[in-house]
């Protein structure tokens, strides 16, 4: 773990830089200025990233009002639940939908892709090992870090309720119901056995790999003991 605060500053600095390119891509802003895209709330990878971003620009604000070297503690519990929230986003993407059929691959290497879906992810995981002291990660964030999918989950569904599970309504630029922007939470196609399933599936992943890290973190804790 690396206590140094210009390390700390130096690395969320471009972190939260990236961060914000990747922001405004998400927003449709370098494909067309005058036409803000206006889906982006009802992704899980761009939540997910404005969590990450929104937990180092305070982990940033909170370096530079520092003036010793020491290890990074903000929000700790909302830095774990963005671990897995990222972690999850690019395992999901880069695995699954990355290569799903009647996807552009160009898609994939657009700067806005590339910042949210690889190069922030790794970022941001790789900050909470660095940067945050070790045996901190109590045993009940895995468990309390199910609460942000499940919320996007329940989000989804009133959202589609507001709309009469319109699919009428496409994602821009898409085939893809505005209600339904992954295909696992498509009821249509899925049915809503197919989709709690999946839902299931991903909360005890979800919980499962919390509960890894939570045990890196005691493990990592011994080794430097």
């Amino acid at each position: 773990m690396i206590k140094n605060r210009t390390a700390q500053l130096i690395y969320q600095t471009i972190y939260c830089t990236l961060g914000l390119v990747g922001f405004i891509a998400c927003l449709g802003i370098f494909d067309n200025i005058q036409m803000i895209r206006w889906d982006f709330y009802v992704h899980f990878t761009n939540l997910s990233n404005f969590l990450c971003l929104g937990v180092m620009i305070a982990s940033l604000v909170q370096t530079i009002r520092k003036k010793e070297n020491s290890y990074v503690s903000t929000a700790p519990l909302l830095k774990f639940i963005g671990v897995l929230g990222i972690l999850l986003t690019f395992l999901v993407f880069n695995i699954m939908l990355a290569g799903a059929e009647g996807r552009d691959p160009q898609a994939n290497w657009r700067i806005g892709s590339l910042c949210f879906h690889v190069v922030l992810p790794i970022m941001y995981i790789a900050d909470w090992f660095l940067f945050y002291e070790r045996k901190k990660t109590k045993w009940y964030y895995p468990v309390a870090s199910i609460g942000f999918p499940l919320a996007y989950a329940i989000f989804l569904l009133i959202q589609a309720v507001v709309l009469k599970f319109d699919t009428s309504i496409l994602i821009p630029t898409t085939t893809t119901p505005l209600i339904y922007p992954y295909f696992f939470v498509n009821l249509d196609t899925q049915g809503v056995d197919g989709v709690l399933m999946w839902i299931g599936i991903l909360s005890v992943a979800f919980v499962a790999v919390g509960f890894a890290f939570f045990g890196l973190d005691r493990l990592g804790k011994k080794r430097s003991k």
